[in-house]
């Protein structure tokens, strides 16, 4: 039986709870504090961290010494990246990360990737992101956004600037922009709710048992459309 922790009992975190509750497989655990979480129990579970950029920095060693793998869906932390998942590697503890969990926004990105080559290629095309989250969310630009700009920026080799709104209760919408004098393009993705990136991390942490190493979401989901 798959055991979860839940790190982080906020509103992601309650999403997966929630989602965790309708099925029958799975065993689960929550807590605010995953530096006291019992290591016994850590060492058979996989840890589902939904924190804030503040909390994961200060928590992933621990996580990464006493969990039998990791689903990160916190942001914020790209500036230590080569930092976090070598050490990750280091310890032999599986990690799955992203910026984005969910499985609509995992293939908009390759949407996005195919457009980007298409229309970098014509050579007449100016890029641009905008992003518009509640106003709870504490990063700008959002993970989300970051991951479009580097997909945008590698196939186009242009500059891609990006606008961030907070406001309100909006889960997240993403625009991905390509001007010309003659025409626009826009392609646009747009969250209902939470529910699609709790589930999409929730299958990434089921995915963990034939996975050994650090692995970006986006790119296992990738391989797995292509075999599709």
């Amino acid at each position: 039986m798959m055991k979860i922790v839940i790190s982080g009992y906020g509103k992601m975190g309650r999403e997966i709870f929630s989602i965790l509750q309708e099925q029958g497989d799975t065993s689960f655990f929550t807590t605010d504090d995953i530096c006291g979480f019992d290591r016994a129990t850590a060492s058979e579970s996989v840890c589902i961290d939904f924190t804030t950029p503040g909390a994961f920095r200060g928590n992933y060693r621990f996580i990464a010494d006493s969990f039998r793998a990791a689903v990160i869906g916190t942001t914020g932390w790209s500036d230590i990246k080569e930092e976090v998942t070598g050490y990750f590697r280091e310890k032999g503890t599986t990690m799955i990360y992203a910026s984005n969990f969910s499985i609509g926004v995992n293939i908009f990105f390759e949407i996005a990737r195919i457009s980007s080559a298409l229309l970098g290629s014509a050579g007449e095309y100016d890029p641009y992101i905008s992003e518009l989250h509640h106003k709870f969310k504490l990063d700008s630009p959002s993970g989300t956004a970051g991951t479009l700009r580097q997909i945008v920026e590698d196939e186009t080799g242009m500059q891609c600037p990006v606008q961030s709104v907070r406001c309100g209760h909006i889960p997240g919408t993403h625009h991905v922009g390509f001007e010309s004098v003659s025409d626009r393009i826009v392609l646009t993705h747009e969250a209902f709710s939470r529910r699609g990136f709790a589930a999409g991390a929730i299958q990434a942490a089921y995915w963990t048992p034939e996975l050994q190493g650090v692995f970006d979401f986006r790119e296992i989901l990738r391989e797995k459309l292509i075999k599709i």
